[in-house]
């Protein structure tokens, strides 16, 4: 989910971006953008393919190949990013029902983008939109990096995105399983695609992603470990059975808003001490919508009017919350309202290297009753031996929030590619992250484009 001066994550699909003429497509042979004319996508109902001089955000910006307006907030405004990937661009969409993505304006959902840049290392990095969000929204937090290193990326719009997500499926639950369904159908199509672009399938698969990204990486970790070799979860929603998820805390955060709760209430609901700063802003842009979109999902009976038809055609509408939703009580709801939930469960039994990181000043999604919640879940499971769990001090859930309190709060992103490289140097040379700690400032101060996670061990996951 995102701020973008008001704006959240979960209604981005009232932006728009601009868009101008792709870049002109180059000749397939052994260098650049080699078997660009070979390349099909299994199962995709459509798809277009690009020779690319630059397939990172500065080279993609202004291009209908990524759209900038959907990644506000996500990343500091002064995050440096790498640059110069030449390569193959793939965007499709996969059969579907569903037309809330207008990207393309196509008006169709199952949509992905697939990049194949022409120095590859034989990895394969997979990812979902966080929040409502669509397929380019991590192309700046992740898609880069990764792409920069030499790995082949996919990313998926889950199926269906925007704030009126909740009316894809038959039945409550639907359209968030949905997500998992999709972050598994591009999984096994990208595989496909890598081996007809280089001529060999990816040696090594990790998934990752951002909010509800790292929710799919968690539950794709747990379902299909046979696809992947690690992963990272940044900040990932929790879904799991007993109440466990954001149902129970963001109804004390609306009620808050209304002057219905008090601080303590806050703090008991799991919210940190020192996160009070963030909480008139996310009043004001998440919790709201939030709790009543998500309630919609899994609840819809519990106030049919609210958010009704539509969460609303104007952002004030979008963002308001349903007054209903200040007493909202999970455990007191039907049976088949914690069925809904269990579909879409995670378990903590995760079958893969994973490494999760979390910001200690999350206001959206506390650490405290999430990722906290998450770790003890794997231990109990007992696959603590695979699993890493940094908080990052003064980090927050959108790293967009650093640029209005630069004094109080730190991105993530930083962090976050530490831990990507340290997963990699875990799976593929032996080398085991540090032990779960807090991660503090680094010693020379920058903040947006640097975090140490310590020291390594030499041990095979």
């Amino acid at each position: 989910m995102r701020p973008s001066r008001g704006v959240p994550l979960l209604v981005a699909a009232l932006a728009a971006a601009v868009l101008t003429a792709p870049s002109p497509a180059g000749a397939a042979g052994d260098g650049h953008c080699a078997r660009q004319d070979r390349l099909r996508v299994p199962g995709a109902a459509r798809q277009r393919d690009a020779c690319l001089s630059d397939l990172t955000t500065a080279g993609l910006a202004g291009t209908p190949y990524t759209d900038m307006a959907d990644q506000t907030g996500l990343t500091a405004a002064a995050t440096r990013s790498p640059s110069g990937v030449p390569g193959v661009q793939i965007d499709g969409y996969f059969p579907d029902s569903s037309h809330f993505n207008d990207t393309h304006g196509w008006g169709h959902d199952a949509q992905f983008v697939i990049r194949l840049p022409d120095r590859w290392n034989g990895g394969l990095v997979v990812t979902g939109a966080p929040g409502n969000r669509k397929q380019y929204a991590t192309d700046k937090a992740v898609s880069d990096h990764v792409l920069a290193q030499g790995f082949a990326y996919a990313s998926t719009d889950k199926g269906n995105s925007g704030p009126d997500f909740h009316r894809d499926g038959e039945r409550p639950g639907d359209a968030v399983a949905e997500w998992n369904a999709r972050t598994t159908q591009l999984t096994r199509a990208a595989r496909q695609a890598v081996a007809q672009r280089y001529g060999h399938a990816p040696r090594r698969t990790y998934m990752t992603g951002v909010s509800n990204g790292g929710y799919l990486t968690r539950w794709q970790l747990e379902n299909h470990p046979e696809l992947y070799d690690g992963g990272v979860d940044w900040e990932g929603t929790l879904w799991a059975a007993g109440g466990r998820h954001p149902l129970l805390s963001l109804p004390v955060a609306v009620a808050w808003t209304s002057g219905a709760a008090t601080d303590e209430d806050m703090y008991e609901a799991g919210f940190a001490r020192g996160s009070e700063f963030l909480w008139p802003y996310h009043a004001k842009a998440y919790w709201g919508v939030t709790q009543k979109i998500y309630r919609a999902e899994f609840d819809p009976d519990y106030d049919p009017g609210c958010p009704g038809a539509s969460a609303g055609s104007t952002l004030e509408q979008v963002l308001a919350p349903c007054p209903s939703d200040a007493v909202y009580d999970y455990a007191s709801r039907p049976v088949s309202v914690h069925r809904a939930v269990e579909r879409v469960a995670l378990t903590g039994r995760i079958g893969r290297p994973l490494i999760t990181l979390h910001g200690d000043l999350d206001a959206l999604l506390p650490a405290s009753v999430d990722s906290d919640v998450y770790d003890r879940m794997i231990e109990s499971s007992g696959r603590d031996r695979l699993h890493r769990y940094y908080t990052v001090r003064k980090g927050t859930h959108v790293d967009g929030l650093y640029d209005s309190h630069p004094d109080r709060l730190r991105p993530v992103l930083p962090c976050y590619r530490s831990a990507f490289d340290a997963l990699v140097a875990w799976v593929e040379r032996g080398v085991a992250p540090p032990a779960d700690r807090t991660v503090g400032e680094p010693a020379d101060g920058d903040v947006v484009d640097s975090c140490a996670l310590g020291t390594g061990a030499a041990v095979r996951p």
